[in-house]
């Protein structure tokens, strides 16, 4: 109990922190949120704003030039509270949370599934190659840490340029077919997953090779623990040493490494949902980016804050079951 209390209390203290500096950071950068909805207003044939439409859409935003920056945050901290992450100036009049609503299952999905597929593959090759060391396996290590070494955008685009533009064989934008009518039916989905192929590869790509070495490098240096050799003595069947000795115990780092990227799967692969034009959070962030949209800048910071301090509290509470020793450490 009193290592939860103390991680407990940690992780408390670095949300407030991260909310602190949410709030801060979109305030320090060039420009007006209010200023540029009021232009966006106007060129829409709404005229010239009044002081009092001003005040109002300042109101609604929760940002005031006149207002103190403490008296700004005491009200952030508690529309928080209250569960109103404000309205975003990009899709206005759409609230933030109907923004994330719409945004957040689409890399949830695309990430996620592609983050565990990048993470099976890896771990099974990185088990074959380890076990097979000095074989042909170990010839695909250099070809995978390539393709991990190419930036993803370069990466994206080169899958764009040969299998979308080339061949002509899937999409290069676009979560789905707009023709289609959104909701659990089968057109859709399918759609939606014909459109998937492309940025999920490219995902696999670039991260199935951490993975590989790092299961490939534990399972050499498992390999050599007296375990295994007493296993091997005993004369077990080589899939049941490779497997129930040497896999399960090396694959433990991995599994921690694996917890603490589920973290990141909500901020989404920025660059290449940009690429795709993939309506996820990556893309909906680019956008509030470039329209000083501070609300929904600090909605999608807050989703993917939390996210990583859960995945990272989830993998100290796996560690203090998987080692008991670490309960009494610090």
């Amino acid at each position: 109990m009193r290592y939860l209390r103390r991680k407990l209390v940690f992780y408390l203290i670095a949300a407030w922190a991260a909310i602190t500096v949410n709030f801060a950071v979109p305030r320090l950068m060039p420009g007006n949120p209010v200023d540029g909805l009021l232009r966006r207003m106007e060129q829409a044939g709404g005229g010239a704003m009044t002081p009092e439409t001003r005040h109002s859409i300042e109101l609604l935003l929760g940002y005031s030039g006149e207002q103190p920056w403490w008296q700004q945050y005491l009200g952030y901290l508690g529309s928080l509270v209250r569960g109103d992450l404000g309205v975003s100036v990009t899709y206005f009049p759409s609230s933030v949370s109907q923004v994330m609503a719409q945004s957040l299952p689409w890399t949830v999905v695309l990430i996620g599934a592609s983050t565990l597929l990048a993470f099976l593959l890896g771990i099974g090759l990185g088990v074959l190659a380890g076990w097979r060391r000095g074989t042909w396996l170990d010839s695909i290590l250099p070809a995978t840490t390539f393709l991990a070494a190419i930036p993803y955008f370069w990466l994206a685009l080169i899958l764009v340029f040969v299998f979308g533009l080339t061949l002509g064989l899937v999409p290069v934008t676009g979560g789905y077919d707009l023709n289609l009518q959104v909701g659990l039916n089968g057109p859709f989905l399918g759609s939606a997953l014909y459109h998937a192929l492309l940025p999920a590869l490219t995902i696999v790509i670039s991260s199935v090779a951490g993975w590989l070495m790092g299961m490939r490098n534990m399972m050499v240096s498992t390999m050599a623990e007296d375990y295994v050799l007493t296993a091997e003595a005993k004369g077990l069947r080589p899939r049941r040493i490779m497997l129930t000795y040497a896999a399960r115990n090396a694959v433990i780092p991995s599994i921690t490494g694996f917890a603490i990227s589920l973290g990141f799967v909500v901020s989404g692969a920025l660059v290449t949902e940009v690429v795709f034009s993939y309506p996820g959070v990556g893309f909906a962030l680019l956008q509030a980016v470039q329209a000083n949209d501070y609300p929904l800048m600090q909605g999608i910071f807050l989703v993917i804050t939390l996210a990583v301090l859960g995945a990272n509290f989830l993998v100290d509470l796996l560690h203090a079951v998987i080692d008991p020793r670490t309960r009494h450490s610090g």
